[in-house]
């Protein structure tokens, strides 16, 4: 079952034409590489799979149900509630907050109490409030992060935000993880445990992940199949061997670091 598919999404700003004619696929299970330059487009396109920008032309259809359109736009916190999360290529965790509060709001989207409930702390709330509490505990626990969720986010190593974000994102359940760069600013070490966790939340989430990034051992190492995008058009798609060897994306966009990859 296609989990994303998106036909002909296109996006205009003024008389800029930033993505156009986006077609990609995914099935239940992938996880799928974007790639391409800086400017070429690509978290554009996520920006539109998670209602930052609404498509000015095309549609998004995702587990086989029509999503967003030019003439229907649903606000992100709509899409993430329908299934689907994502990171950003700049870090966009809630600072000066704990680390386990970080996670504990990202469940506060499928909280059961109401207002009044939680206005009158009733024992309804205080149960849901302990159930929130040890869930992102225990997610916590998977990231390695168990230890620090007393520190303000901002305190924490580089690498441990890229995966306190990675970990509120999981949070809210979601089908579908859009990673925008997760391995930007990491060291090599860094990269290589990032490749390991996302192999592993794929697994033990369900998840289909949809990956950007720069770093191509971390794309080839990772990906099943790959999309690559230049000035907002997808001008090559395949299996990593079929895209490091393909002489178009060789000669004008990656050169000697893909062939190396």
């Amino acid at each position: 079952m296609a989990v994303l598919e998106t036909i002909n999404l296109t996006i205009r700003f003024g008389g800029l034409t930033a993505v156009s004619k986006f077609n990609i696929s995914l099935e239940e299970g992938e996880l799928v590489g974007l790639i391409g330059p800086n400017g070429a487009g690509k978290t554009t396109a996520f920006n539109m799979l998670t209602g930052v920008y609404q498509p000015s032309e095309g549609t998004i259809a995702f587990c086989d149900a029509p999503l967003c359109s030019a003439t229907k736009a649903l606000q992100p916190y709509q899409i993430t509630r329908r299934g689907i999360a994502r990171t950003f290529q700049n870090i966009r965790l809630f600072k000066e907050l704990s680390v386990l509060d970080n996670v504990k709001i990202a469940y506060h989207q499928n909280v059961k109490y109401g207002l009044l409930p939680a206005f009158l702390h009733t024992g309804r709330y205080h149960a849901e409030e302990v159930e929130i509490e040890e869930k992102a505990i225990e997610l916590l626990k998977i990231f390695g992060l168990d230890t620090k969720k007393s520190e303000r986010a901002k305190n924490l190593p580089y690498g441990e935000q890229r995966r306190l974000e990675v970990a509120r994102a999981l949070a809210t359940n979601p089908k579908l993880l859009l990673l925008d760069e997760p391995a930007a600013g990491m060291n090599p070490q860094e990269t290589q445990q990032l490749m390991e966790l996302i192999n592993f939340i794929r697994k033990q989430f369900s998840l289909t992940i949809l990956l950007i990034e720069h770093d191509m051992a971390l794309v080839m190492g990772v990906c099943e199949r790959i999309y690559v995008l230049d000035y907002g058009k997808i001008i090559a798609h395949g299996t990593p061997t079929e895209i490091r060897r393909n002489p178009k994306v060789i000669e004008a966009y990656l050169g000697e670091e893909l062939v190396h990859a």
